[in-house]
């Protein structure tokens, strides 16, 4: 099979497929042909050889992807053909991801589904559509008729988290740094789109003076303390990424959080992710209730390279999604 090895940090001009053996199928695994799989932060960084101790080289990189069951091991759950998706618990780090035409993953670690949108739309859902999904749901357990705060809004997930929200009911208010995207994020359900300056803080208290029910955090632990501020009592404050890189807190102390408010993080899986969670979407988007950011659509393994550095850019919005 093609796939795209990597058994040290090379350039992203390096990001070449070669010619590798086929996994072979065992216990509790599924061989899956890849369809498409969306491109990703995380895989940057392990390009550059910068990741976390769970990531380790050799490795075929690629955190999600979706497919379809080549073969399976005797008294399988799945039969040939069906359609699954899968993501993280440790793919494209610990184990061989989906930079390929194949990969073997585990069947507790597979999403099965049924549809017939194109793969390029399918390949976008998997790792932004359940990040998003478990952050307002097992993160912020959010209800309709709330307000909800996105500091970082027109990120990947800051998007898909809007769309999931507004479909359920949830008035949003969300931020930009640019001017530029503001209308971008209305496009995508937010009622009021802020942009992301000094200001932005007493901006959001203009629009909701007696605070905000939950906030979904994408923007650094150092905006942490003052966002909690924007909470009403027994509100929730949810961080899910650091656009800044500011991942942990200097000088932490619990007295940041307002008594009677709420703080907790979200960085689930394929188990916050249910089957049924995904149809429920999957049709919304076959029905045209809602619509998932897509950055662009590249053509091949060969595309990778581009894919990534078009992601390094930050001149793009939306997911970037590689079909094969």
């Amino acid at each position: 099979m093609k796939a795209i090895r990597l058994t040290q940090k090379i350039s992203v001009e390096d990001l070449e497929p070669g010619s590798y053996k086929r996994p072979d199928v065992k216990p509790g695994y599924a061989l899956i042909k890849v369809k498409a799989f969306g491109v990703n932060e995380s895989e940057v960084t392990s390009r550059k050889g910068e990741s976390s101790s769970d990531f380790s080289f050799p490795r075929i990189l690629g955190i999600e992807g979706v497919g379809v069951i080549e073969e399976t091991s005797s008294n399988s759950n799945y039969q040939t053909g069906q359609q699954v998706a899968t993501m993280m618990e440790g793919l494209g780090r610990s184990v061989d991801g989906s930079y390929a035409e194949y990969m073997l993953v585990k069947e507790d670690n597979l999403i099965p589904f049924k549809s017939s949108l194109p793969w390029e739309v399918l390949g976008a859902i998997p790792e932004m559509v359940q990040t998003a999904y478990g952050s307002l749901t097992t993160g912020l357990q959010i209800k309709e008729g709330e307000t909800l705060f996105i500091h970082g809004g027109t990120s990947t997930v800051g998007l898909t988290a809007a769309v999931l929200a507004k479909s359920m009911g949830v008035t949003v208010i969300a931020t930009s740094r640019k001017v530029e995207k503001l209308d971008i994020l209305k496009k995508y359900g937010v009622k009021h789109a802020i942009l992301d300056d000094e200001n932005y803080f007493s901006h959001v208290k203009k629009i909701v003076p007696e605070g905000v029910d939950k906030v979904l955090e994408f923007i650094g632990t150092d905006v942490v303390p003052q966002d909690m501020k924007l909470l009403k009592k027994a509100g929730k404050l949810c961080f899910t990424g650091a656009l800044n890189n500011k991942w942990a807190f200097d000088n932490f102390s619990p007295y940041c959080i307002p008594s009677g408010t709420f703080f907790t993080s979200y960085a689930g899986g394929v188990s916050d992710f249910p089957s049924q969670v995904m149809d429920q979407i999957i049709k919304k988007i076959e029905n045209k209730e809602i619509e998932i950011p897509i950055a662009k659509v590249y053509d091949g393994l060969e595309s990778v390279k581009e894919a990534q550095t078009n992601l390094e850019s930050g001149k793009f919005i939306g997911k970037h999604v590689v079909v094969l």
